[in-house]
Order: C-alpha cells, then structure tokens, then sequence
C-alpha cells in the first residue's frame, strides 16, 4: 500500500529554561533565531522542501503560543493546520491528535497519510541528509512500521537517550530497544558497540498504523483524544481540542506509550549534524566561532578571550581576559556562567520563578497577534513602551480601572477611539487616554504603526485590561 501525501507533524509546545535568558515561558527557544536568520521552528519547517508528496503541515502548539506559530508560519509564506492543547501532556496524545485530525481531514482518500513528526527545536545542518532519511524510512513506514530517526552518535554523551538497533533492514535496522539516559560509562560502552545511535524524538509513520499501536499499548490515550478532536471548535485559524478530554488523556511520551512497545519498530540512522540544542555549550556547534574559539552574536568586543559563548541583544559586551564563559546580555538580564556548568541554567531559573520574578516569562520584546510591545523604562508609578502595530491589525476595545495613558505617534498613523471621539492622528502627534475611559487603538495604514506610550498610574500590571471586544478571541 502506497501512502501519497506525508503530513509534517511539527510539535511546537516546548518550553526549555537551558537557554535562558534569550528562552522564556511565553518565548521558548523554536521561536528563537540562533543559528541563522530563521527561527528553529521556521528552519525545521523549510527542512522538509523538496520531499516528495509534502502535504500541508500540522503543527500541535501551547495554546498560549498560537499567535506566534501563525505568525512564524505566516513570515516564511506557508500555512498549517495549527491544533492548541489545552494543556501540556507529553508527545504522545500531541501525536495523537494529530493523528485522529489528517485521518478525519483525509478520510475520503486511501490510503491514510504518512506523519513525519519533528520538534521544532532542533538544528539539522545537513538538509540532503536528513531528506535522505526520510526517504529511506518511507517504504517501511507505507507497510505499516513505526519509523524513529536515530542519530549516530558522535561521543558517549549522557544527556540523550539512546536506541538500540536489531538486525539489518533495507536502509536502516529493526528496533532492540529503547534505553534512558546512561552514566558516562554506559554510554561510552553504547559508542564503542556501534550498536546504538542518540534517540532524535523524529518518526515517521502512517497515521492509521500509530493509533493501532495505541489502541494496543495505550488505548487511554486514543479514546481521550478521539474525543478531544471530535469535539474540536475553530477559532480564527485555529483548532482547539476540546479541554476535558484531552486533559483527561495519560501524559507521556511516544517512547513510553508505544516505540518501547511495539515489534513493528525500524530505525534508520542519521548523520545529518542533528544538534537538539538543550543547552548553552551547544551553541558553540551551531554557530561559526573566531580563531579564538569564540561563539559570537550581536555587538561584541573581546580582547584576549578564548573558548567563550558572548551573546548580547543590543548593548554592547566586552570582554576581556576570560575563557570558557558563556555571557548572554539581553535589555532585562545578563548571564555570566561556565561553560562546564551550562546546564545548571535550568535551576537558576527555577530559583528565579520561586522568588517571583518575571524574567522568566516575557522577553522584553512581547509579542502579540496585532503586533509587538517593548519596555524601555518602569518605576513605581510609570512605565514607557514602544508599540508597533502591523497594518490593518487593531488592539481590543478595552479600558483600564488604574491607569492612564499617553500616546505619541512616531511613525506611520494611528486610528484611535476615544471615549465618544475618533481620532486620526500622525507622527509627532499625541492624545492622552485618561483612567476608566474606552479605547481603541489601530493602524489603518500599509506600513508599520510605531508609538511611544507613557503609562501612569497606581498599578501598570497587564492585567488591569478590561477587553469588551476583540478581534482575536482573547
């Protein structure tokens, strides 16, 4: 049986802390640009042009990220099926959903389509290689085999789980088995064997074949998503799973729930330069370090410095006589830390949230679905942002109980409802939103709306907004 359409199955709802402070909760790192001018997310969808019978793309995504996936798919010119969890539940009822969604989208076509499952957040140097994969992996994903992508691995490294390969295969070996992160002499045993490769967290296989594997080995998982995807709604370009029943689904991984399981598993190896990224010291394989060893982005000077991670968003960064340092300066926060120690970052950032401070969640860049804010100073009783709103795009008709607002156009204009009012206004011109009255602010022009706003008042948190109408269901 022939499949003729694959779906890309790209699993965006990561939310690593390894890459703080570029990585934040509403910000996570496939949304960021770290190998080159496209986001991890973008380049993993581009990473798939050329395969043949490429369907259009489903991506299963945090609900609190659905605007940033629309539009990172939206900057590259492409679309895709974008399913919202209603909450966090592992890889395996993601896929799932997925599933059920191509099966019931294509259900007047044989035979189903074929998933390739990616995570969004990998870097893959070698695209020919990668494809290759893929396309070795396609006749035994088509005959009904659950396809992994196994990396061949490059040291004995205890950070990834590794799989075990069987016997020969056309292009590839039957799946042994899967096996957890090993201590450093395990796995220095794996490499020396040649016998097992890094679990990558890629797939391919039919849709059909993946919900018999769960109905075999985890059938809690494909009744709670049917009926999470049965009761689906469509909101703008969106499909929200129905929340009770996907909440009520086990929270696991594809590996628990099914790849450790079953006896119809192939894995076909790659050699692809695969880098998933998980912490500061893989940056130094991703980008293009000096003659020095240094790994460097945005506006940085060193002098005698060697072996060293400088990052900087804006300001400048100099250093001077160190090695073997990552240094990451944002506009909020700078960190200074070990190079040997890169993955201790996750616990200073849990240390951060138990102390409440917002770092750890919005950048100081936030997006939203009109456009995108910045702070550029904040005291007790004032802050100031830059706004820009895209063309055509409107903020909700809203008001606020403690603050007020004054609004300084500096490029483009600006249609702003006022109380009773409707102002026109262009740049260099201003208006003030006192406390309590309605408002509304949008571009009605064919280029970027930039404004400088001055809140003041006894409480500037976000959420002092009171929407009583907007166009993005918020």
């Amino acid at each position: 049986m022939k499949s003729k359409v694959i779906r890309p199955v790209i699993l965006c709802g990561g939310s690593g802390t390894r890459l703080w402070p570029l990585s934040r909760t509403h910000y996570p790192k496939q949304f960021l640009r770290l190998a080159d001018d496209l986001s991890l997310l973008q380049n993993t969808v581009r990473r798939v042009d050329g395969i043949e019978g490429l369907g259009v793309a489903i991506a299963v995504a945090n609900e609190n990220h659905r605007f940033l996936v629309a539009e990172q798919f939206h900057e590259i010119g492409l679309k895709a099926d974008i399913l919202l969890e209603p909450a966090a539940r592992n890889t395996a009822p993601a896929v799932a959903a997925a599933a059920v969604h191509a099966i019931g989208e294509s259900a007047r076509q044989e035979p189903p389509p074929l998933l390739l499952v990616l995570p969004s957040d990998h870097v893959i140097s070698d695209v020919a290689a990668f494809q290759n994969a893929v396309r070795a992996a396609i006749p035994h994903a088509d005959a009904g085999a659950l396809v992994t992508f196994g990396v061949i691995a490059q040291r004995a490294e205890t950070g990834y789980g590794y799989i075990r390969r069987g016997d020969a295969v056309e292009g590839g070996y039957a799946l042994d088995r899967f096996v957890e992160k090993p201590d450093a002499e395990t796995a220095q045993r794996y490499l020396d064997s040649g016998d097992y490769y890094w679990n990558s967290g890629m797939f391919l296989f039919r849709a059909d074949s993946y919900l018999e594997a769960l109905d075999r080995h985890a059938p809690g998982i494909r009744e709670c998503v049917t009926a999470a995807v049965a009761s689906d709604r469509c909101d703008l370009d969106f499909v929200r799973l129905d929340r009770a029943a996907f909440v009520a689904s086990p929270a696991t991984s594809i590996d628990y729930a099914v790849m450790e399981k079953t006896d119809h598993g192939v894995v076909i190896p790659l050699d692809a330069g695969w880098n998933d990224i998980g912490a500061w010291d893989a940056m130094a394989a991703v980008g293009q370090p000096d003659s020095a060893g240094n790994t460097r982005r945005g506006d940085v000077l060193s002098i005698d410095t060697r072996d060293s991670i400088l990052l900087s968003e804006g300001r400048l960064l100099a250093t001077v006589g160190i090695r073997d340092l990552i240094v990451v300066a944002t506009p909020d926060a700078v960190l200074v830390a070990d190079k040997a120690k890169a993955q201790e970052v996750k616990a200073l950032v849990e240390e951060l949230k138990r102390t409440g401070r917002g770092e750890t969640e919005l950048r100081h860049i936030v997006h939203r679905p009109w456009g995108s804010y910045e702070g550029l100073a904040q005291a007790p009783r004032y802050q100031v942002k830059r706004i820009l709103v895209k063309p055509g795009a409107s903020l909700s008709l809203q008001k606020h109980h403690h603050r007020a607002e004054h609004w300084v156009v500096v490029k483009g204009t600006a249609l702003i409802v006022r109380g009773e009012e409707t102002l026109l206004l262009s740049e260099n011109q201003s208006t003030y939103i006192p406390l309590g009255v309605v408002h509304r602010l949008e571009n009605p022009g064919k280029i970027d709306l930039e404004m400088i706003e001055v809140q003041s008042g006894s409480y500037l948190g976000e959420d002092d907004i009171v929407r009583l109408q907007d166009s993005y269901g918020r």
